[in-house]
């Protein structure tokens, strides 16, 4: 008896329990253990418009489900254009080879592995609208991410604003967040290039008494261009609507607590990370700095036509002096193999960098 006990304890060891965790080949960790992370995802459509390119959206999202704990990660943010095409069956094979609804089912897929352990915060872009490039303000977000989707969003979800159909959805939402060290954060997402009235909405908002002391992070798709200039003018015919400096003058400038603001949309299909990326610093009316960064990674994994992004994403720590949000420019793709890892971080001026809201 005592013998087959013995070997019944092995069996079950060696099939459980017992058995080593699989080793990562690069492990993060916060740079101070008391801070907190919020990880910033590119314009994610190069993933999905072409089937092969899926998993590497996938991995995004499963690496940071499984780093939750070890970066203690409060909130993923995401610049937009989730699919290339929102509502179009005919195939343009020089750019993609999927279906509208393939892109949102890929899209939907890889979020999925956030649902109900992590929000994400997701500002839609032009190619979520209309048919081919927001011609209209038609999108399919609110029907693939849907409020009831994921339990994270229930109790920090404080306000929204209908989308350019009239229907609820998290396009236009608000988000709170109350971190040791840093107080009470609101995160704003906003739709493609928005109406005047959504606009209106978060001025309102960010001015009411209980958020007038909040940090307030914007999350628009279209904002800043390469070469660190506001957008003037979106070339599309989705109308009405307010570009980057349009939303500088009306909402960003104005507002005293509103400290960063992310955006992507813009960048350069030659794929080089410098023409993919954009930061500046102003002053808005109440004298406080307000950064504002661009970060798109479709070009950067070989041009339009590439894998859609190398797996690049940027983490975002909040040091514990509730002041310092440091950047740092990170791909799973090339961190999950010991043979790739040197090439997993991005150490440019442009990529690893300090974010200091006084």
């Amino acid at each position: 008896m005592k013998l087959f006990n013995y070997l019944l304890a092995g069996i079950l060891c060696a099939s459980a329990t017992c058995l080593p965790a699989q080793h990562r080949a690069d492990p993060q960790k916060l740079v101070n253990p008391e801070s907190f992370s919020m990880i910033l995802l590119g314009d994610p459509q190069g993933y999905t418009k072409y089937d092969i390119n899926q998993p590497l959206f996938d991995l995004c999202t499963a690496w940071i489900a499984d780093n939750i704990e070890s970066l203690k990660i409060k909130a993923v943010l995401c610049t937009g254009d989730l699919v290339e095409q929102n509502d179009n069956n005919v195939l343009n094979r020089k750019m993609l080879n999927q279906t509208s609804r393939e892109m949102w089912e890929a899209a939907s897929q890889a979020l999925k592995r956030l649902d109900n352990k992590v929000p994400y915060i997701i500002a839609a872009g032009n190619h979520d609208y209309g048919y081919k490039a927001a011609e209209n303000g038609r999108t399919y977000f609110p029907d693939y991410i849907p409020f009831e989707r994921n339990s994270t969003w229930r109790n920090i979800c404080v306000s929204e604003f209908p989308n350019r159909e009239g229907r609820a959805s998290l396009e236009n939402s608000a988000f709170e967040f109350d971190e040791p060290g840093w107080g009470k954060i609101l995160v704003i997402a906003v739709e493609f290039v928005p109406r005047d009235e959504v606009l209106q909405w978060a001025k309102n908002l960010v001015n009411k008494p209980e958020y007038k002391n909040h940090k307030v992070i914007f999350i628009t798709h279209s904002y800043l261009d390469i070469g660190n200039k506001r957008v003037t003018k979106d070339g599309y015919k989705i109308s009405p609507q307010n570009s980057g400096q349009a939303i500088w003058e009306k909402l960003i400038y104005p507002s005293s607590n509103i400290r960063l603001v992310l955006c992507g949309h813009v960048g350069r299909g030659t794929g080089e990370y410098e023409n993919n990326v954009a930061y500046r610093v102003d002053k808005n009316s109440a004298g406080k700095d307000v950064s504002q960064m661009t970060f798109n990674v479709q070009y950067v994994g070989g041009g339009p036509e590439g894998n859609g992004g190398d797996g690049w994403l940027r983490i975002l720590e909040f040091m514990p002096d509730g002041k310092t949000i440091k950047v740092r420019t990170y791909s799973p793709l090339f961190g999950i193999s010991k043979l790739t890892r040197h090439l997993a971080h991005r150490t440019a001026p442009y990529d690893q960098f300090d974010i200091i809201l006084e």
